[in-house]
């Protein structure tokens, strides 16, 4: 009984223990792109998950899937337009299964060849708790270019 007792007040502290956690980002995230496609007069298509996508070249080529190696050159930042992480011009070859969800769903919306933006809240990037330098709950904003599907 003594156990059982010590286990439930074990499990009450650690469900109580960081509010900051249990965050939900999402309507603070919707609104601060929307905000950013206003302040920058983008035309952007929402999708059903949250992200927000513009396409400023349609591009010729093969169409990847979620699935499928690319190579995107891209460049990220943050909405109020602070740089975090950028490729060379020849992009970052990778699989579209080993990226954040808002990559791996927002790549496939482009042709190789194709140029636009993925505006990409927490849920679908790194979450509550961030990543590196990428703080929890970071809307993030990537120029990409499909350069291939390999």
């Amino acid at each position: 009984m003594k156990y059982t007792l010590l286990a439930f007040a074990f499990i009450f502290l650690i469900s109580c223990a960081d509010d900051d956690e249990a965050k939900d980002y999402r309507a603070e995230n919707e609104q601060e792109i929307l905000d950013y496609i206003a302040n920058n007069d983008l035309d952007a298509t929402a999708t059903g998950s949250g992200l927000y996508y513009v396409i400023d070249i349609e591009g010729t080529g093969a169409q990847p899937t979620s699935t499928s190696d690319v190579t995107v050159a891209y460049k990220g930042y943050y909405s109020d337009d602070t740089f975090f992480d950028e490729s060379d011009a020849n992009g970052l070859s990778i699989n579209l299964q080993q990226v954040i969800a808002g990559w791996t769903e927002g790549i496939p919306l482009f042709k190789e060849g194709g140029e636009g933006m993925l505006l990409i809240p927490s849920h679908l990037g790194y979450g509550n708790e961030g990543r590196g330098s990428i703080p929890g709950g970071a809307v993030l904003i990537f120029e990409v270019s499909l350069i291939s599907v390999n």
